[in-house]
């Protein structure tokens, strides 16, 4: 409101009606928009969320989903490929420790 001491929402000229209407729309323009619903994708390899990255990009780039919930998943998906990692570390060692354990008692 150029030319006024007050903003919008202060301003005594604007009435309560107007006031309450321009902020219920402001409040649904907020909504999270999710134009077609996601599917349950199975994921537990490194492989599996790249092809859910690579999905997510290409809605997002195509206008099919809200930026909030692609910036979501890109977050989760980044501590699912961490959780992935130590996972295939842990099945590691642990292989490793069984055959160490095995030769130590073949030597006996």
């Amino acid at each position: 409101m150029t030319d006024n001491e007050f903003c919008y929402f202060h301003n005594p000229d604007i009435s309560e009606t107007e006031k309450k209407e321009i902020q219920s729309r402001g409040g649904q323009a907020n909504k999270i928009k999710v134009l077609e619903p996601l599917e349950p994708i199975t994921l537990k390899r490194g492989d599996d969320v790249i092809l859910l990255l690579e999905d997510t990009i290409n809605k997002v780039r195509a206008g099919k989903m809200d930026l909030r919930v692609a910036n979501c998943m890109g977050y989760l998906a980044g501590h699912l490929i961490k959780a992935i990692e130590i996972t295939k570390l842990e099945n590691r060692v642990e292989i490793i420790e069984r055959a160490i354990l095995e030769r130590r008692t073949i030597r006996r």
